[in-house]
C-alpha cells in the first residue's frame, strides 16, 4: 500500500479527531502527534480525554513548535502519523515570542518544510485542523492573522492531500480523494 496524506478539517467540537482516529485504526504501527499545550484546567481536560481515548499500543510524540524537526528525527518505523492538530502548532508558532505579541514567522514556509518531511518519509499521515474561516471575523489584529495563517496553511496541506475530508456534527464530507484506506469511512457517521 502506498502511502497517503489525508487532511481531515472541520469546526470546533465537530468530531474531527475522532474521525483522524478512525482513519488511523488500521494504520499498522501508529505515532500520535500532539500538539497542545496545557496552559489552563480546562486545556488540560481535554487533553487526558484525547489521550484516554487512543488506543493504548499507539505511541506519542507531544510537541508544541519544533515539529518538523521531531517528525524528521522519530517518524521512522511507524506506518502513519496521525498530527492532531495543525491548528494548535499554528497559534504556538505565532504566539512562541511575547505574549499576545505575534512572532514575524514565515507560516507558509513551516507548512512547507512540514510537507517534505512527510515526503521524506515513507508513513502516510493524518493531518487534523480547523476551519476557522466560517465564523465571526476576529476583532483584534492577531485573531485576524491568526485565521488567515491558518487558512493558508489549510489550504497549502489540501493541496499536498491525497484525501481532505470536512467534518460538521460528525459527520464527514469528501472534499478531495476519498479513495485510499479508510474511505469507506467518509460515508457512515461516527
Amino acid at each position: 500500500m502506498s502511502k497517503r496524506l489525508t487532511l481531515v478539517l472541520g469546526g470546533a467540537r465537530a468530531g474531527k479527531s475522532t474521525y483522524a482516529q478512525r482513519l488511523a485504526e488500521d494504520g499498522g504501527r501508529v505515532l500520535f502527534v500532539a500538539t497542545a499545550v496545557a496552559g489552563d484546567a480546562d486545556m488540560e481536560a481535554r487533553i487526558r480525554a484525547h489521550r484516554e481515548s487512543r488506543p493504548a499500543d499507539w505511541d506519542t510524540m507531544e510537541e508544541p513548535l519544533a515539529l518538523t524537526g521531531a517528525l524528521a528525527a522519530g517518524a521512522d518505523g511507524y506506518d502513519t502519523v496521525l498530527l492532531d492538530c495543525l491548528t494548535l502548532w499554528v497559534s504556538n508558532l505565532l504566539l512562541r515570542g511575547a505574549e499576545d505579541e505575534p512572532v514575524a514567522l514565515d507560516i507558509p514556509a513551516e507548512v512547507g518544510r512540514l510537507l517534505e518531511t512527510y515526503e521524506r518519509g515513507a508513513a502516510s499521515w493524518i493531518v487534523v485542523s480547523n476551519e476557522v474561516g466560517l465564523g465571526v471575523v476576529p476583532p483584534t489584529d492577531l485573531g485576524r492573522r491568526y485565521r488567515d495563517e491558518l487558512g493558508r496553511a489549510n489550504q497549502i496541506v489540501a493541496a499536498a492531500a491525497d484525501d481532505v475530508f470536512f467534518l460538521a456534527a460528525g459527520l464527514p464530507l469528501t472534499l478531495k480523494g476519498g479513495e485510499g484506506p479508510g474511505s469507506a469511512l467518509s460515508d457512515r457517521a461516527p
